[in-house]
């Protein structure tokens, strides 16, 4: 169910993108065809009329710079960084959706559980817990399987499957973190090369480059240093939240846990000292 959300919620963003797109390749198949129609009217016009034509024509060029255009020009570097943005945020809603106190431990199932060890139940808790698979699952069917020895052997393997559950959790969320490292330094290389283009300019022409001549190479550098930093800062708040996420509910499945065999424990406990 995870996978299907995870899936899902890439499929849409990458709809999204390519929509985007084509609605900013669209706005220059507009302009021409506006461009086209001026001569005509101006045609018919007299000359005093040309300088507000020109003016309007001044008015709409910025228009084609959209958020969108400034976005795909960040050349190759700029599309990596995308893709990442993309994934990062398919990462957030898989997490959002799977890291939950009601995934991770199901209602009712520690409260059945329980039951069940006091009414010496055994076979039918592990069958339950069985039928519910989740982290809490995990834990007490470790528990369960170390019923047969002492109570330090129970709370041992509860302690472990617990400890495995929890670094499973932490490897699931690391990508953000990954993601969240590697933008800024594809934003910094593709400053670079922007650079490296800008001053290559500088050199074929001899230290005669205009402004004009250097502003692409710039251009790209400011661009994949901003998709690098909008990528890279949510990518690390997202990973700190679902880490805290993580500790805060693995606690509680800890605490749960041992809820579970308390009456287990109370009856080794009595059973022990009468044996003593």
């Amino acid at each position: 169910m995870a996978w299907r959300s995870f899936v899902a919620a890439l499929v849409v963003l990458a709809i999204l993108l390519q929509a985007g797109a084509a609605l900013q390749a669209q706005q220059p198949a507009e302009a021409p065809a506006q461009g086209n129609q001026a001569p005509a009217q101006a045609a018919s016009q007299e000359k005093p009329d040309a300088q507000p034509a020109t003016a309007d024509a001044r008015d709409d060029s910025p228009a084609r710079d959209s958020w969108i255009h400034i976005l795909l020009s960040g050349g190759p570097i700029g599309w990596v960084i995308i893709v990442l943005s993309i994934v990062a945020v398919a990462l957030v809603v898989e997490h959002a959706l799977s890291i939950r106190a009601a995934v991770l431990m199901p209602s009712g199932l520690a409260q059945q559980v329980r039951d069940m060890l006091r009414a010496g139940q055994v076979p039918q808790a592990v069958q339950h817990c069985k039928l519910q698979p989740s982290v809490l699952s995990q834990v007490l069917l470790a528990g369960l399987s170390e019923l047969e020895g002492r109570w330090n052997a129970v709370e041992k393997a509860m302690e472990d499957a617990l400890a495995h559950e929890t670094a499973r959790l932490y490897r699931k969320i690391e990508y953000l973190s990954v993601i969240g490292n590697i933008a800024p330094m594809l934003g910094l290389l593709g400053t670079v090369i922007g650079m490296i283009q800008a001053f290559r300019e500088v050199a074929a022409t001899q230290g005669a480059a205009r402004a004009a001549d250097l502003a692409q190479g710039i251009y790209l550098a400011l661009v994949t240093t901003v998709e690098g930093l909008v990528v890279a800062i949510p990518s690390l708040a997202a990973y700190a939240i679902f880490r805290n996420r993580v500790d805060q509910l693995m606690a509680e499945v800890a605490y749960t846990a041992l809820h579970v065999f308390t009456p287990f424990k109370r009856r080794r406990g009595s059973g022990e000292r009468n044996s003593g």
